[in-house]
């Protein structure tokens, strides 16, 4: 009985995640397909984070009452610079990217930010390399190399503030901010804030009730569950699913060079994933010797002592 509902939480676990890299890749396919249509580069991430805040304030508002510490001018301004890199100049990067190359490509470069983020860590020594990488396993989505720098504000962030779901809406409240502040000057003509066709508002809705809503959701449960390593291992399955939905959606050509790129930024991921589990084991055993090492020890202090206390 044990064993089968132990095999039933491990199934339940793998179609969750295969199922979150299905709708992050129908993401890719819903933005392109939504810039197809003419949607504009400004009001789509507007109406995302709108549906999304929905989405998250009350969660983030009822579920962490009383985990929430007290906000401060330093962590708003904090909240502000996550915003500005972490939604405003990725969302807006990533649409503008997303223009010009394939949904394949977009979520092929994608694999590649644990890589980046761990040199660029490396390098600015401002956290452990292997923090960052588990960070960006967790909160990299749809992101271009900008997303780095959001996670390096991230993770102090975190640190500082340990509510989850709170500094996720605040952060979108600010780039929702951000974002009307960018058409208030670039987006002036009101016909491109109006939803012509049922085909633009699925799109909308897509963006910001399954990428922003039911894949956060699936994204917290997986990493409960199996850790953030098991659901970035599953990450290159969005790839694969984007190459295959853009062929047969969008009609994207797939060409070698493409295809050897994006084998070779998938291999790039592993070869990460797999470092830090061997990483992560010589820690564990590390941490397990010195503990063996510190109770003989304390075992060979005690027999000295009793030692010494039985000489009259």
């Amino acid at each position: 009985m044990g064993e089968g509902s132990q095999v039933s939480e491990k199934v339940k676990l793998l179609i969750a995640a295969l199922a979150l890299q299905a709708c992050y890749a129908g993401f890719h396919i819903v933005s392109r397909t939504a810039l197809n249509m003419g949607i504009s580069k400004i009001v789509f991430p507007i109406y995302r984070n709108i549906i999304a805040l929905a989405l998250l304030a009350p969660f983030a508002y009822f579920l962490e009452k009383k985990d929430r510490p007290p906000l401060t001018i330093s962590l708003l301004c904090q909240f502000f610079l996550l915003a500005l890199c972490g939604i405003t100049a990725n969302q807006g990067f990533y649409l503008l990217g997303l223009y010009y190359l394939s949904p394949t490509y977009a979520s092929a470069i994608q694999n590649s930010v644990p890589a980046i983020t761990f040199a660029m860590a490396a390098a600015l020594r401002l956290v452990p390399p292997h923090n960052v990488i588990l960070q960006s396993m967790i909160y990299t989505r749809n992101k271009a190399a900008i997303a780095v720098c959001a996670e390096q504000v991230q993770v102090p962030v975190l640190k500082k503030y340990p509510a989850r779901l709170s500094v996720t809406a605040v952060t979108c409240f600010f780039g929702l901010i951000q974002f009307l502040i960018i058409a208030a000057f670039g987006e002036k003509d009101i016909e491109r804030w109006k939803v012509h066709s049922g085909g633009e508002l699925f799109t909308i809705l897509y963006a910001g009730l399954v990428a922003s809503g039911i894949s956060f959701s699936l994204q917290i449960w997986c990493i409960d569950r199996g850790g953030p390593l098991f659901v970035a291992v599953f990450q290159p399955a969005q790839t694969v699913v984007v190459a295959i939905m853009a062929a047969v959606i969008l009609g994207d050509q797939l060409y070698s060079g493409g295809i050897i790129g994006s084998i070779l930024i998938v291999f790039g991921l592993y070869f990460v994933l797999w470092g830090k589990s061997e990483e992560k084991k010589a820690t564990e055993q590390v941490m397990e010797e010195d503990l063996r090492r510190h109770l003989l020890d304390q075992e060979k202090s005690h027999k000295q002592n009793a030692a010494v206390s039985d000489i009259p």
